[in-house]
């Protein structure tokens, strides 16, 4: 597609901010970089940056950025409420032809938003750029892989091997991610719409400013969303092992009756049924846990809280 046939359209960025004061700065740089050479392709860029509830100066450099391009937006949020649910909040505010979501890490670099602006300006409605590698702690590299092997086996078998999270998105995927669920895994629900990906391999950079405050906790309870959140497999094996153990301890029963029965039985046993009464007990609380997560989520869609709080707009 020309210049030209691209003129008039805009393609919207949602950086979610969480103590990125450092990155903030030399990101924004970048983008204006991007921006120029996206306008030589007929594409404007709307930035929309989320303050989620940082502790640190994010939110007066993001006024500073403003002040340099004032069509930029600022949204600030009333504290932390995870960049999922901020990355949802800038959702709402997308007026362009296509968006996308952009850390403010300077781990996904914006340069790669040029060559996902062109496969969409080809007529792509849906480009990913998948991590071919990653320069991450090995702790990071260790869960990750483990996190994706599961999803292809339980989730989405055809899902990226190392996952992604950089995506652009034609507006026709907007109303959905809008409207998704509150504890909701975004590539993955992006990905699961079934819209066919256009994938381009990257390498992810290594983070040079401040730390990581994706906690292990954060990253374990992002993994039970996406796991409960899109399959019914986990609510599946333990129904299937719950009538297996359910056989066995009726099997179990009728021969205890029939040697009661023909006078077989000695005294002796305490510790086999105390074992066994362990371990029924443990797969009980483990199934009412995974039940309760289940539970929970439905909970949580039908108490009309609100996903995010705004602070203030600029």
């Amino acid at each position: 597609m020309t210049s030209a046939e691209g003129s008039g359209r805009t393609l919207s960025v949602v950086v979610p901010v969480y103590y990125n004061e450092g990155s903030l700065p030399l990101l924004f740089e970048e983008l204006l970089r991007t921006e120029k050479e996206l306008a030589a392709k007929g594409l404007a860029l709307e930035l929309i940056f989320v303050d989620d509830g940082s502790g640190d100066g994010s939110f007066r450099v993001l006024l500073d950025l403003k002040a340099r391009r004032p069509q930029t937006r600022v949204i600030k949020l009333t504290r932390n409420f995870g960049a999922v649910h901020a990355s949802k909040t800038g959702f709402s505010f997308v007026s362009g032809d296509c968006f996308m979501i952009l850390a403010a890490d300077l781990q996904d670099p914006p340069a790669l938003i040029v060559e996902m602006a062109d496969r969409w300006l080809a007529g792509a409605r849906y480009v990913v750029c998948a991590r071919a590698d990653r320069k991450d702690p090995l702790s990071t590299r260790l869960f990750a892989a483990a996190y994706y092997r599961l999803l292809r086996l339980i989730v989405m078998p055809d899902y990226p091997t190392g996952g992604y999270d950089l995506a652009l998105m034609d507006r026709a995927l907007l109303p959905f991610m809008v409207n998704s669920s509150k504890n909701i895994n975004t590539p993955l629900f992006a990905y699961w719409l079934g819209f066919a990906p256009q994938v381009i391999p990257y390498q992810r950079r290594e983070r040079a400013h401040g730390r990581s405050r994706w906690s292990f906790s954060k990253r374990v309870t992002f993994l039970i969303d996406s796991l409960v959140g899109f399959s019914i497999v986990p609510i599946r094996v333990i129904s299937v092992l719950g009538l297996v153990v359910s056989l066995l301890s009726f099997a179990y029963g009728a021969w205890i009756a029939t040697h009661a029965l023909l006078h077989r039985l000695d005294v002796r046993g305490f510790a086999t049924v105390v074992t066994l009464i362990s371990f029924l007990l443990g797969l009980t609380i483990s199934m009412l846990g995974i039940i309760g997560e289940y539970v929970w989520r439905i909970f949580d869609e039908v108490n009309k809280r609100p996903e995010t709080v705004i602070e203030e707009i600029h």
